[in-house]
């Protein structure tokens, strides 16, 4: 078994065991990906770690090269990634501090590449993404969170948007009638590229903000919206560092 965690550069800060540096590979066939990987264990696990957006944060969501960043962790002989976003609330319970556990997704993205199946010239591919989270993952997320008493939230919906903007007031509207209960702006795009690559893949997410849709609401600036991050960064840490703990339990 072996771990591949995806999210910011703070993530190489877990209380990694026998910590070392994996460099980018050159021949990767899809470009260059984020970040070196840094490896080590957790809990006596194997993991191998990526900052999604570079060391530092240096690649908008619509520049990270999410499939060369899949084709590592793969290469890498990786078994589940288990991957933490920041994503805004389109429902009035899931209030800024929620963690949320996503088992569906809606991708609006426009300009990604977001298949290995680009040309059919070897055959048809028509890749399955009915349930593109996987079950054991979430639940292991789930306990986590339930043994440090988060009250994670499962059974949702998120919506990747491109980016780097945020949404119109109808835009978020609209998001909230198709059913979405988060918005971001990586996960539908990382999570099909792993589930092409047959690596079951689960998210952390966590509310920062109600977006734009609830009026009553002010609008969070950036910099506000990176406070509330930052506020619960240690929490983000303990959970995954718990999560890989009970997966290798399991």
């Amino acid at each position: 078994m072996k771990i591949g965690i995806i999210g910011g550069s703070g993530l190489y800060e877990l209380g990694i065991d026998n910590q070392g540096v994996i460099p980018c590979r050159n021949d990767n066939p899809y470009g260059d990906q984020s970040a070196e990987l840094v490896k080590g264990t957790i809990a006596g696990v194997e993991i191998v770690v990526l900052a999604r957006h570079g060391k530092d944060h240096q690649f908008s969501p619509s520049q990270v090269n999410y499939r060369a960043n899949i084709h590592a962790l793969k290469v890498e002989n990786v078994t589940h990634i288990l991957a933490t976003t920041a994503c805004g609330s389109l429902r009035k319970h899931l209030k800024p501090g929620t963690f949320v556990i996503p088992d569906q997704f809606i991708d609006f993205t426009k300009f990604r590449k977001n298949t290995y199946h680009d040309s059919f010239e070897s055959g048809m591919e028509h890749p399955m993404m009915a349930d593109p989270f996987d079950d054991f993952l979430c639940d292991r997320i789930r306990d986590a969170a339930m043994d440090m008493e988060l009250a994670p939230e499962s059974g949702c919906t998120v919506v990747s948007i491109e980016g780097p903007r945020f949404s119109t007031r109808a835009e978020s509207k609209m998001f909230r009638v198709w059913g979405a209960d988060i918005i971001n702006m990586t996960t539908a795009t990382e999570v099909s590229l792993a589930n092409e690559a047959g690596i079951p893949y689960g998210a952390i997410a966590m509310v920062t903000d109600f977006d734009c849709w609830k009026e009553d609401e002010p609008l969070k600036a950036w910099q506000e919206i990176l406070d509330v991050f930052n506020r619960n960064v240690t929490i983000v840490k303990d959970l995954l560092v718990n999560t890989v703990a009970l997966i290798g339990e399991s």
